[in-house]
């Protein structure tokens, strides 16, 4: 008698088909949102300075209890939501964040405006590990270019968001714009429950587990190395850039102009570079992005306003690019703990270092000038070229390893 195929097999194989797609998409609209509440705030901070009678320096502070939150509480979040799915771990941190901003909009004092953002910091800190965790098990080998569409959705978040806030502070005042913000936040994280594929799937998960015991605890400190020192690079330059446009002739306009151009090509590259990361290696990659991300900022140090203008979109692309490669090698080095635990480590040392950076830099302008400045930027991302040729054999590229593993299949395994 001929063998008869089970009828759930149709079922199964396009459940194994679409999984990894809802996975993207959960972690993307995650992402999405808590980058855009990340860079509403400064939108609001000039309005907090006028009814708060706040300084600078009390400014600074205020978006340091968000930003600091966030990046300092990534692994010990991390940690406590251990036990949780990456499902229930994206709702609730995307709640919580949402929750943060409702006290924001019902509070009349600078004490609870001080706790709703420390609230929703808490809450974004477990979205980058989590988020990044979902996209690298639902992919397996293939997870580089979704990583990059990862890290892509958050700068959506960051376009998106200011704007409309920016819009919406014509219409209304900003308590019933932070109300419409937690409202927004609840609808997502109702929204993250449908999307994202319920449990873990086993074996993407036991590929995960068996890739953070091989992992590599000095090449993982490396990559480590070279993310904080590609976000100090970064930082580095943008804090000079509208003054460089000012000191070539460029008014407030051009300002806006050359940060929409560096925008724009670093949310392209951030887009593209996973893939051509998964395509010619990370090293060979990083490398090519970090080299020409010095050049093109000496060439627009020399370079007149308009040359100058055309040069920024390619300059956003390999500034920005860098990252995603980056993000797509955390789970192959990651070290015992697995790699939800080695993200959360790399969220918190290029958040660290995003925060950290800009001070050094600005006492160094100071003292040398903005041209100095963006020419010490350039010497950083040079500087990460012999830490990453470090990392070529620890990650065994070039060999058949590193360019044929297979997928790892997925099956639902729990509610």
């Amino acid at each position: 008698m001929p063998l008869a195929l089970p009828q759930t097999a149709p079922s199964a194989v396009t459940d194994g088909v679409r999984r990894p797609r809802r996975a993207l998409l959960g972690a993307c609209l995650a992402h999405v949102l808590h980058d855009g509440y990340t860079d509403l705030l400064y939108v609001l901070l000039p309005v907090w300075q006028a009814q708060f009678g706040l300084s600078y320096a009390g400014l600074a502070l205020m978006r340091c209890l968000y930003y600091g939150t966030m990046g300092g509480l990534q692994v010990p979040a991390d940690r406590l939501a251990a036990g949780l799915t990456n499902r229930a771990a994206l709702a609730l941190s995307t709640l919580i964040a949402a929750a943060g901003f409702l006290i924001m909009g019902l509070t009349d004092s600078l004490f609870g405006l001080c706790a709703g953002l420390v609230l929703s910091g808490v809450g974004s800190s477990l979205q980058h590990p989590r988020a990044s965790l979902l996209v690298s098990e639902a992919y397996g080998a293939d997870a580089r270019g979704p990583l990059g569409i990862y890290n892509f959705a958050g700068d959506l978040g960051k376009a998106v968001f200011p704007v409309a806030v920016a819009l919406l502070l014509g219409v209304i005042a900003w308590r019933p714009i932070a109300g419409l913000m937690a409202l927004v936040g609840l609808v997502a994280a109702a929204a993250l429950l449908p999307i994202v594929p319920r449990g873990r799937p086993p074996r993407a998960a036991a590929a995960t587990a068996g890739g953070a015991s091989r992992g590599d605890r000095s090449g993982f400190r490396l990559l480590l190395a070279v993310g904080a020192l590609d976000t100090a690079t970064r930082m580095g330059y943008l804090l000079f850039l509208p003054f460089l446009i000012h000191a070539k002739g460029g008014a407030q306009t051009a300002v806006g102009v050359s940060l929409a151009l560096i925008f724009s090509g670093g949310a392209l590259g951030k887009a593209c570079c996973g893939w051509l990361g998964e395509r010619f290696g990370v090293v060979p990659s990083v490398v090519a992005t970090e080299t020409a991300t010095a050049l093109l900022m000496v060439a627009t140090l020399a370079l007149p306003l308009g040359p100058c203008f055309l040069l920024l979109p390619v300059l956003g692309i390999v500034l920005n690019g860098t990252s995603s490669v980056l993000y797509g090698t955390v789970p192959e080095l990651a070290p015992a703990g697995g790699a939800g635990r080695a993200f959360a480590l790399f969220y918190t040392a290029v958040i660290g270092s995003g925060g950290l950076a800009p001070i050094a830099y600005g006492v160094l302008g100071d003292r040398l000038g903005e041209n100095t400045g963006v020419a010490a930027a350039a010497l950083t991302a040079l500087a990460t070229v012999p830490l990453v040729l470090g990392l070529r054999t620890r990650l065994g590229e070039g060999t058949v390893r590193h360019r044929h593993r297979e997928r790892p299949v997925l099956t639902d395994d729990r509610g």
